[in-house]
């Protein structure tokens, strides 16, 4: 077992070498995209499915909550997988791959920023939401795996994590987020 243990520690490790060489100025470029949002009244919109979801409302929550400063004014972040009522009701009675594109399409406005977050890269739901936001003129950004699907390229900046493996890419995901919320962060607070 601790083999096992010790062989996916090593495999994460080496994905997030890996992103040294290929993701920085994507990363770079997604947060200053956000910032510059941030510092003209903008904000930020996540979302994704299954644990993208979650990767969504946990940014969201960063932006929101603070990272190191709980004492800041809030950044505006809105996850798009937390309303569930809308979610539902919207799934129900039309389908399930515009319940992103059309909470874009109200909740959105040019200057905000929309992340969408998708390991296979061909969500539909969320490739609709990054059409719908580039018509209101949104800036967008796409976290994606190592081929990036459909989604590939359909950004402003596309972090493409260099894997194919569903785990090593969710990791490199939050990782990113992470990072980029903290740039937020700092800006904000400078």
């Amino acid at each position: 077992m601790q083999e096992k243990i010790k062989e996916q520690i090593l495999a994460s490790a080496s994905m997030k070498e890996a992103m040294v060489i290929s993701c920085i100025e994507d990363i770079e470029s997604a947060a200053n995209l956000m910032i510059h949002s941030i510092r003209n009244s903008g904000k930020i919109l996540w979302c994704g499915n299954g644990g993208s979801a979650g990767d969504a409302q946990h940014l969201a929550t960063e932006l929101m909550g603070g990272m190191t400063s709980h004492e800041r004014k809030p950044i505006p972040s809105i996850a798009l997988t937390t309303d569930s009522s809308f979610i539902t009701a919207w799934s129900n009675d039309t389908d399930f791959e515009s319940i992103f594109s059309r909470q874009v399409q109200g909740l959105g406005n040019e200057g905000d920023v929309l992340v969408g977050i998708s390991t296979s890269g061909n969500s539909k739901n969320v490739i609709a939401a990054i059409n719908q936001a580039k018509y209101k003129g949104l800036k967008t950004v796409v976290f994606t795996g190592k081929f990036g699907g459909m989604i590939n390229n359909k950004a402003d900046v596309t972090i493409n994590v260099p894997s194919d493996d569903t785990q090593r890419i969710q990791e490199g995901h939050i990782m990113t987020g992470q990072i980029i919320c903290g740039l937020i962060e700092d800006d904000f607070l400078s």
